[in-house]
C-alpha cells in the first residue's frame, strides 16, 4: 500500500479531524522505520511507522498492519505508542508486545490498540535498545496473530520527529 494512503488511513483511525489535515510529509526513512509530519487543525503531528517483517496466524485475509509512535506537541502528547492490527480485535483482549523479554499490554478499540500511558516511555526505551519486537493479538474471530518487527532505525526515526516537533 502507498505510504500516503497509509498515513491517511492511520490518521483517520487515530486522530480527530484528520480528514481536514494537510498531506503528510515524509521527513526520513531510517532502515525499517519512516518518519512523517503533517499539519492538523489541532496542531502539528509527527510520527514514526513500520510494518512487520513477519506476520503469522491462521487467517484467510488481513488488512494492513502498522506500529506507530506519535508526538502531538500542542496536546503535550509525546511517545504515544499504538498499532493497527489489520483486523478488529476481540473485545476485551489485551494485545501483548514483547521487546527484550519485557512485556507490555495494550488496550484496544476496533482495529487499533494503544499501550497503557504509564508504560509508553518504558516501551519506547526498550524499542530503542532492542533489535526486534513481537506483537501478539487476537481477532474478533479468535484468530491469534504474531507479528515480528525490526527495530533497526527506530532511534534515528524518533530523533527526527523529536526535532521536527520541538521535543527536547
Amino acid at each position: 500500500m502507498n505510504w500516503k494512503v497509509i498515513v491517511v488511513v492511520v490518521a483517520g483511525a487515530l486522530f480527530p479531524f484528520a480528514g481536514m489535515a494537510a498531506d503528510p510529509v515524509q521527513i526520513g526513512k531510517f532502515n525499517d522505520w519512516r518518519a512523517y509530519t503533517y499539519d492538523d487543525p489541532g496542531g502539528k503531528i509527527c510520527y514514526v511507522v513500520s510494518e512487520p517483517k513477519e506476520a503469522k496466524g491462521k487467517y484467510t485475509s488481513r488488512g494492513d498492519v502498522y506500529f506507530l509512535v506519535t508526538h502531538r506537541p500542542k496536546g503535550d502528547v509525546f511517545e504515544e505508542v499504538s498499532m493497527i492490527a489489520g483486523y478488529t480485535f476481540k473485545q476485551g483482549s489485551e494485545p501483548l508486545v514483547t521487546v527484550s523479554r519485557r512485556k507490555f499490554k495494550f488496550y484496544t478499540e476496533g482495529d487499533a490498540a494503544w499501550v497503557f500511558q504509564k508504560d509508553e516511555s518504558a516501551l519506547v526505551k526498550e524499542m530503542k535498545a532492542g533489535s526486534t519486537m513481537v506483537v501478539q493479538g487476537t481477532s474478533s474471530r479468535g484468530t491469534v496473530t504474531t507479528d515480528t518487527y525490526s527495530l533497526s532505525g527506530i532511534t534515528a526515526a524518533l530523533r527526527a520527529i523529536d526535532k521536527e516537533c520541538g521535543r527536547k
